[in-house]
């Protein structure tokens, strides 16, 4: 029954001198992740990854074992390729065999067909592994994040978290299935080719490959440069989706302060230095490849010199030159393919620590053990003697000991960082009571600390500032707190807080999709369907957080009519800069630096001639009010 607007669902945390959004800055900082790994390469190869891979390896060995078999079956049939031509013009081709012609080219047929069953076998079944490990793994990061306190997303960015979950993701997956193999692969290749040509002649094959320590040396150097490029690269395209993320969610503010030129040099700049970024890679990527391919001729050279020197002389087969020749010619594909799988291990090594550090993140706050299951309240609510601080050296909230009746409307009011919000999300348990500072939060008696969070939250409705609504249908956002809701309750939570009528007024009525964040709906029509979400389950709590701060004087009107009625068998708390929303509350809070420092009804803090008083009066003067929100 717990139902914020968005992220932070509160809205953001009072403080002296913090502002909406003062909470930015948690007191748990563990919970940061790391902003160094996000552009660096790691070692190709790390225990504490390695260690933990069994779990997402062993679901699907199956496929990767058929996978592996295709592989072998393939490399093996590749192998035998040059050796069956070799034996070809050597015995039969030279000496005029046709028979024994005809079944080397069975022989041929067989290992082509060998060749396509194992790659399809191969391919087929890594896919599905890999298809199987990805699902998994994103599966396990998005509920993981889902148990994540606020704390932890006010201090990391969402698109470093849409990274780990996607980019870093992908790059373990690759490193799980085709990774591993290829690299398997290439290296039982050049095993393979080493072995047998030193079968074939071991003088000639020791000189041919002698120009493999040369090129070794070279690709040692070239893997220097080669790793910044690569990390330059990554920088500058992380850099590139921060600046598009930040263009495209601030669109609206954007076009209202005509910065739309100012922006487009800013993502020029990065956009550039990701182009020259990659066409550095690039450079680096086209002199190696030339490299391979010069040392390549240098070993042809060499063969041809000395091997042709032994086909005249009568030592060596003409067959066997040429099975050399097949065998160089595919010698040094897996040696360029190795250097490029070098820097794929150390990013996707990279990728397994920055998912294992996300996924070893804490909650800040958790049941405790023996948690119990709080029961429907009725709605007394009690603050005792509660101090609060998001961060040591800032207390936002001063040994606050308010208690509310059941059924009782309260509003908690005071100018921008007094410590309303703080109230709300100490009750509603999103931070946590520091156990140094003494004090308690209770429901009915129930003290928070020792209730699930589930089982709290469902007695909790919550209608923020900020009214976030899904993709998706009107319905579908009412319904997103009580998917058990039939399409009558959520016409019924519709009437009840006055959005059924423009609702009806739309082309396809409760069925009307909703654009991206509700866009194609007015604030106040989102805000409405906000609060037919937070009461379709029938909360004991209700909670308007600043819920009428950005909606025009008939959205308000409509939302203080319907609270009248849904106020009645509940308890309701409404933080409120607009005064007007709250003289008919019960008992109005009015906060200031943390302190509670006037109680009463509307009419008695107007008599006291206090805080509220001036509030009030500030209010009430022409432009004001516009002004404060």
């Amino acid at each position: 029954m717990f139902h914020g607007g968005g992220g932070p669902p509160m809205g953001g945390m009072g403080g002296p001198g913090m502002g909406r959004g003062g909470g930015r800055g948690s007191r748990r900082l563990t919970s940061s992740l790391d902003a160094d790994s996000e552009e660096e390469l790691g070692k190709v190869y790390d225990s504490k990854v390695i260690a933990r891979l069994p779990k997402y390896i062993i679901p699907v060995w199956r496929p990767l074992a058929m996978g592996t078999a295709g592989m072998l079956i393939r490399t093996i049939a590749q192998l035998a390729t040059p050796l069956l031509v070799a034996l070809a013009v050597d015995n039969y081709i030279l000496v005029g065999d046709l028979a024994g012609l005809n079944r080397i080219a069975i022989a041929l047929l067989v290992i082509a067909l060998a060749i396509w069953g194992g790659s399809y076998l191969n391919q087929i079944n890594l896919a599905r592994a890999g298809q199987s490990i990805l699902y998994r793994m994103r599966t396990e990061m998005f509920d993981h994040l889902h148990r994540l306190s606020l704390a932890f997303f006010d201090q990391n960015k969402v698109g470093k978290l849409m990274s780990r979950v996607q980019n870093d993701v992908n790059q373990l997956q690759e490193l799980l299935t085709g990774g591993v193999l290829n690299l398997l692969t290439n290296v039982l290749t050049l095993v393979g080719i080493i072995v047998i040509m030193i079968t074939m002649n071991p003088r000639l094959a020791l000189l041919t490959l002698s120009v493999v320590p040369v090129l070794g040396i070279i690709v040692v150097i070239w893997q220097q440069y080669a790793r910044r490029a690569f990390i330059r690269v990554r920088q500058a395209i992380a850099e590139v989706n921060d600046k598009l993320q930040q263009g495209i969610s601030g669109i609206r503010v954007t076009q209202s302060l005509s910065r739309e030129g100012t922006n487009l040099d800013e993502f020029d700049t990065v956009n550039k230095a990701h182009r020259d970024a990659n066409i550095t890679a690039i450079r680096l990527q086209a002199l190696m490849q030339p490299t391979v391919q010069v040392m390549t001729g240098v070993a042809y050279g060499l063969l041809i010199i000395f091997g042709g020197q032994q086909v005249i002389d009568g030592t060596m087969g003409a067959g066997v030159l040429l099975g050399f020749i097949l065998y160089i010619q595919r010698f040094f594909e897996p040696v360029m393919a190795l250097t490029m799988e070098y820097t794929q291990l150390q990013r996707a090594m990279a990728s397994g620590a920055r998912i294992f550090e996300l996924l070893d993140v804490k909650p800040d706050i958790e049941d405790k053990p023996g948690a119990t299951e709080l029961p429907r309240v009725k709605g007394e609510i009690s603050f005792d003697h509660v101090s609060f601080s998001y961060l040591p050296e800032i207390e936002v909230l001063h040994d606050i000991d308010l208690h509310i009746k059941p059924g009782e409307t309260v509003a908690i009011v005071g100018r921008t960082g007094a410590g309303k919000s703080s109230l709300i999300n100490l009750l509603a348990r999103l931070y946590e009571l520091d156990d140094n500072k003494g004090g308690k939060v209770t429901i009915d008696g129930y003290n928070v600390r020792d209730i699930t969070q589930q089982s709290l939250r469902h007695q909790i409705g919550i209608v923020p500032q900020d009214a976030f609504l899904f993709s998706g249908t009107i319905e579908d956002n009412i319904r997103y707190g009580n998917m058990e809701a039939t399409h009558e309750d959520i016409v019924k939570a519709g009437q009840a807080v006055g959005a059924d009528d423009f609702v009806n007024r739309m082309e396809h009525g409760y069925d009307s999709p909703v654009g991206e964040r509700g866009g194609n709906l007015s604030a106040g029509q989102r805000q409405l369907i906000c609060l037919a979400r937070a009461v379709v389950t029938d909360p004991p709590i209700l909670i308007l957080d600043e819920a009428t701060s950005s909606v025009d004087t008939n959205a308000e009107r409509i939302m203080q009519e319907s609270l009248k009625i849904l106020s009645q068998d509940r308890t309701c708390l409404i933080i409120a800069h607009r005064l007007s929303t709250v003289t008919h509350a019960n008992r109005i809070v009015a906060l200031e630096n943390g302190q509670i420092v006037e109680i009463g009804t509307h009419q008695e803090l107007l008599d006291k001639q206090g805080l509220y008083y001036n509030m009030f009066g500030a209010m009430s003067m022409p432009g004001l009010e516009s002004a404060d929100n």
